[in-house]
């Protein structure tokens, strides 16, 4: 039999939560493996799903649409939300202007000690997606949470057309996997992984030339992707 989640809890039930701590959220109810993390500040609605699990419930992070579960124990550090989250709409010429305050989040990022994390978006850890995602947020940008979509979401440029603050994505001729923030003279700053990468955030040029980590990703180069908006949640777009 399946437990309410808010019978865990002796806030009033709420369509919409705010994040009171950072907190993980997981790719299954077991919550065994990491998806995702929401910093502190941020909004959620809990999915009530009967599942006979009493371990976690579902939620979806209101800024990006991205699904998860909530261990139970972590039903504590949500609040309820006295005003739901607004999505803020840029213009192409605005978001130009903040791509020096995300540029600068990676850098400060790579400056703290650090690994990268699958699934980590609130530092020192993150993953490539995560790192991007939380550079652009530090701007009041949202982009979506993996690589794959925010390849889908940003405006297809060619190399040749990168500019600073520009995503390169990297993956298969199926699908992106890794994103990197382009910095200009062919370096682009990502956070990669230990197997084939530099377990943590790194700078790396574009090009077949340098050490086997740089190599590999100029291999499987796939593109790039102007940011040029903030993304609006699909499930309550507002102004």
């Amino acid at each position: 039999m399946s437990v309410n989640p808010l019978s865990q809890i002796s806030y009033p039930k709420s369509d919409e939560y705010q994040c009171k701590a950072h907190l993980n959220l997981y790719d299954s109810p077991n919550c065994d493996r990491l998806a995702t993390q929401a910093a502190s500040g941020r909004h959620l609605r809990l999915i009530f799903v009967e599942t006979g699990n009493d371990k976690s419930s579902q939620v979806c992070l209101c800024e990006d649409d991205y699904p998860g579960w909530v261990s139970l124990s972590d039903l504590s550090l949500l609040q309820p939300c006295t005003l739901p989250y607004q999505a803020r709409s840029f213009s192409e010429s605005e978001i130009k202007k903040l791509l020096l305050k995300a540029i600068a989040f990676t850098h400060q990022a790579m400056q703290q000690p650090n690994y990268y994390l699958w699934g980590g978006t609130v530092g020192p850890n993150y993953d490539c997606s995560g790192l991007m995602q939380a550079a652009f947020a530090s701007a009041q940008i949202w982009l979506p949470r993996d690589a794959y979509q925010q390849e889908g979401f940003t405006q297809p440029i060619a190399i040749t057309e990168l500019q600073p603050g520009d995503l390169i994505f990297f993956g298969t001729s199926q699908k992106a996997t890794h994103v990197g923030l382009y910095l200009g003279n062919d370096a682009y700053i990502h956070s990669s992984g230990k197997s084939i990468g530099r377990n943590g955030i790194g700078i790396d040029c574009l090009g077949e030339q340098g050490d086997e980590v740089t190599r590999s990703y100029y291999q499987q180069l796939r593109g790039a992707g102007r940011v040029v908006r903030s993304y609006e949640p699909q499930g309550r777009r507002e102004i």
